[in-house]
């Protein structure tokens, strides 16, 4: 038995868990509503103030499923209730970031500004000139556009410069040596 699938999902107070046919769930909550179509092997019950997900059969297929079934609606739960939200730090020199409107607008070092539009449903918020926070209710897609702005610079290991993760650790390396 999957250890994470068969943990039962508790649904907070203020919201509402719908689950149609075809495994369409949907979930509303204070921030927002969301709604994922997930696979239609798992069986999702409705108990009281719990969602239980359970599995046909013992084939891999629904053994792997089972526990990503339930992570992707505890997902949901927590996104409508709390958010997500990623903190991009931006190192080096001359290197910074802008906000105009709902564009992003970011210099890093390039003969060009890199311009980048919030995606629906995604804000960024700027700290200063080199800390953007990526906010949104939606775990998928805050993790996909944190990604998408860290690849516009991805931090080199000899100076460090570029766009990291706050919690990201970059591994240095030691320069060129002079000749003898």
């Amino acid at each position: 038995m999957s250890r994470i699938g068969k943990m039962p999902i508790a649904i907070p107070a203020g919201v509402t868990v719908e689950i149609a046919e075809n495994n369409k769930v949907t979930v509303k909550g204070p921030k927002g509503t969301l709604e994922r179509v997930l696979p239609a092997d798992m069986d999702i019950k409705k108990d009281g103030e719990t969602i239980v997900v359970s599995r046909p059969n013992d084939l891999k297929k629904n053994k792997a499923l089972h526990g990503l079934t339930r992570t992707l609606i505890n997902n949901m739960i927590i996104g409508v209730t709390n958010g997500y939200e990623k903190v991009l730090e931006v190192n080096g020199v001359g290197y910074r970031a802008q906000k105009q409107g709902k564009k992003l607008v970011l210099s890093l070092g390039y003969s060009h500004p890199v311009e980048m539009e919030d995606p629906e449903g995604i804000e960024t918020v700027l700290e200063g000139q080199n800390k953007i926070t990526v906010k949104g209710i939606d775990k998928e897609k805050v993790g996909q556009y944190a990604a998408e702005i860290r690849s516009k610079r991805v931090p080199e290991p000899y100076k460090g410069k570029g766009i990291k993760y706050e919690s990201e650790v970059i591994r240095r390396k030691v320069g060129k040596t002079g000749k003898k």
